[in-house]
């Protein structure tokens, strides 16, 4: 709130153009998923804005082509599953683009299924990259942001994070995105004394790969449509708002927010 005793009565200075405070020049930015869909979008636009990208995800093919189309971009093939390959990764960003400053945990997966069909393997194999990986990678990324003092974490959860998908039957896309959401809480509560701002950004239904089966055809995208209020998923491009305000100085006094950018989705 603000102490209007403590308001000068001075002339008030002209607003500058405030556009900078959304770019990155000179900031390394690491984003898992990063071969395809959301993450290969959000690449293009870090670098657009000014960082230094590092494309994380397991297919190394798309991962190269990706960085050969981006200055000063580099590509680092990783399982986020696996400890070693988080290791690696974040030692290498180090190394060669330096000191990270903003991490984007997009990687994901998901499968359409009923509960009762879904079996234990296919659950822990979604929640194992959706959830516990987002944990792993920010603590091993964050602990050097901690000791910086600065740095900005990006979950990607989903409207799903915060409702329940009802007929499109997807318990562990669900339980684990509803998880990515208080894993941010937790982590923002726990490291925003010591400069490390932890949000996470609830997409609804975009046009991305992962979601080419159910918005390509004319039933899966009526379905979308009919519980959309603004009657049609997003385009890629809508989520750049949100992205840069999180991963830059526009935010700087945000944390442990879960943004949904899901054209009124949620309001129904």
């Amino acid at each position: 709130m603000t102490n209007t005793a403590e308001q000068s009565s001075g002339p008030v200075p002209p607003i500058e153009d405030p556009s900078h405070i959304f770019r990155l020049d000179g900031q390394v930015a690491v984003i898992t998923g990063a071969s395809s869909g959301i993450g290969a979008h959000f690449a293009r636009l870090l670098t657009a804005g000014g960082a230094r990208v590092a494309l994380a995800a397991r297919r190394e093919g798309p991962l190269k082509e990706l960085s050969d189309e981006l200055p000063g971009s580099i590509a680092v093939p990783c399982d986020v599953t696996l400890q070693e390959d988080r290791e690696r990764l974040v030692r290498t960003v180090t190394e060669r683009l330096g000191p990270i400053d903003v991490l984007i945990n997009n990687a994901g997966l998901s499968e359409i299924v009923p509960a009762e069909q879904q079996t234990v393997e296919s659950f822990n194999n979604i929640v194992a990259v959706n959830l516990t990986a987002v944990f792993a990678l920010s603590a091993t990324a964050g602990a050097a942001m901690l000791e910086r003092g600065r740095g900005s974490i990006i979950n990607i959860a989903s409207v799903y994070g915060l409702v329940a998908s009802g007929s499109l039957p997807q318990a562990a896309y669900a339980a684990s995105k509803g998880g990515v959401v208080n894993l941010t809480r937790e982590l923002a509560a726990e490291w925003a004394a010591r400069g490390v701002r932890v949000n996470a950004l609830c997409p609804g239904w975009f046009w991305s790969e992962m979601t080419e089966d159910m918005l390509g055809n004319d039933k899966g995208r009526s379905w979308v449509e009919r519980r959309t209020p603004m009657r049609r998923a997003g385009e890629l491009s809508e989520l750049d708002g949100a992205l840069l305000f999180l991963a830059s100085a526009a935010s700087s006094y945000v944390t442990g927010a879960a943004i949904p950018v899901d054209g009124g989705y949620l309001t129904v």
